[in-house]
């Protein structure tokens, strides 16, 4: 939760900012800190060329988080935990990304590091993921990391 915290507070939205506000906030965000309005100024570059990278970081998670997001791509993540098998998982900074059978990988955001540990010491992890995690912690849809 802590991420998704420090990119609502670097955006200053909160949890129910619509898709549509999220993108006009983000557009005025890069207008403000575009590198392109710092040429000439070679420090002021640098820090605009972070905090892009910040703000485009910030929004792209915000978004594959929105309800929205979630609500429209509901049906593709019920398929996908009901049908396929977990063919790996990785737990990093109290991230737990997941890896399916179909292709599909999803990272739970906020999942305890007990609950990562109970799910390797589990008979069926599958399983337990189904009663403990996916519809326990906010979670999106992610690349394959490996």
């Amino acid at each position: 939760m802590k991420k998704i915290v420090e990119y609502r507070k670097l955006l200053s939205v909160d949890k129910t900012v619509q898709l549509k506000e999220l993108k006009t906030i983000y557009r005025n965000a890069m207008k403000d800190s575009h590198p392109d309005k710092f040429q000439g100024d070679d420090a002021g570059l640098k820090e605009a060329e972070e905090n892009s990278k910040r703000i485009i970081e910030a929004y792209h998670f915000l978004v594959s988080i929105n309800p929205e997001t979630i609500k429209a791509n509901l049906p593709e993540y019920t398929e996908t935990t009901s049908t396929a098998t977990i063919t790996d998982y990785k737990f990093t900074d109290g991230r737990l990304i997941i890896n399916f059978s179909n292709g599909s990988v999803y990272e739970y955001i906020s999942v305890p590091k007990a609950t990562y540990v109970k799910m390797v010491n589990a008979d069926s992890p599958g399983r337990f993921a189904k009663r403990h995690i996916f519809n326990a912690f906010p979670y999106r849809k992610t690349i394959n990391q490996d």
